[in-house]
């Protein structure tokens, strides 16, 4: 019996709940709140409801007086006498917010986008900026390398003649009591220096192919030089060696050069008795 009486309040209070929540809802329809509504959108700015009405001049609606007229807050009459401020009219704020929203998300995506190619470029010019990449520069592979190749077969410091691509040991040697090829050695030793470092050192790849190409010039500078002492020293020696022989060959015999007093008095000799 307990329990059927506990079943049946359990039954009455399920009723009680789908009868409240089942009862139709009414819907609320003011044409105050209405008009308010289309002022407030893209409709049209007006529709002062309540409406006025008149009595022989006199106001009889109680609610437009206390809302919009005489008796209404002075907010209220300057709301209606004043200028359309619809937020969604074609000028109003909400539509502006909405355009300059569109136009942030457009200039973001640009920033966006720039930032992303700077990246990229940024990665790009660190792949050439560091000295380990160095060999696998396109341009390098294509022209520098084989330009600057005769750099790094040139010995460091040139000991003889064939080292210094010079025709024979007497040219070499001629070159060394003159102090030429100390010269020549402080030049070579600056293209080399300057050779290393375009190498090994870490820059933007415009300064390391700049370091290049100077390397380049000093360079065909340094082998031009080098070409025209070896020329100059070759020419010296032959018409030095054909001077001699041709001096040895005109003299007579155990002829022996005088000196110049020995000339002095010897014209003196010879023409003492003339005058």
């Amino acid at each position: 019996m307990k329990k059927l009486f506990k079943k049946g309040k359990y039954f009455l209070l399920l009723l009680m709940i789908t009868n409240v929540f089942g009862q139709t809802v009414k819907r609320l329809n003011d044409p105050s709140i209405v008009a308010q509504h289309k002022r407030m959108t893209f409709e049209s700015w007006g529709d002062w409801r309540p409406y006025p009405k008149y009595f022989l001049g006199i106001q009889t609606n109680f609610a437009y007086a206390t809302v919009w007229g005489m008796w209404a807050p002075q907010i209220n009459r300057d709301y209606k006498n004043g200028d359309d401020i619809r937020p969604l009219k074609p000028t109003g704020e909400q539509n502006i917010r909405l355009a300059e929203v569109k136009f942030q998300e457009e200039q973001a995506k640009k920033i966006k986008a720039a930032s992303d190619t700077i990246y990229k470029r940024s990665v790009q010019d660190f792949a050439h900026w560091t000295s380990a990449t160095v060999d696998a520069d396109p341009l390098w592979l294509l022209y520098y390398k084989r330009m600057l190749k005769p750099i790094t077969e040139f010995p460091d410091n040139p000991q003889n003649f064939i080292e210094w691509r010079l025709k024979d040991q007497q040219t070499y040697e001629t070159l060394n009591t003159t102090g030429t090829l100390k010269r020549l050695q402080e030049e070579l030793d600056l293209i080399k220096e300057k050779y290393s470092m375009s190498r090994s050192m870490d820059m933007p790849r415009g300064k390391r192919f700049l370091m290049y190409h100077e390397t380049l010039i000093k360079w065909r500078k340094f082998v031009e030089e080098l070409r025209k002492h070896n020329n100059k020293t070759t020419l010296l020696l032959d018409y030095k060696n054909i001077l001699k022989n041709h001096l040895s060959t005109a003299l007579p015999q155990g002829f022996t050069p005088q000196t110049d007093k020995q000339i002095v008095q010897n014209i003196m000799q010879q023409y003492k008795n003339q005058y």
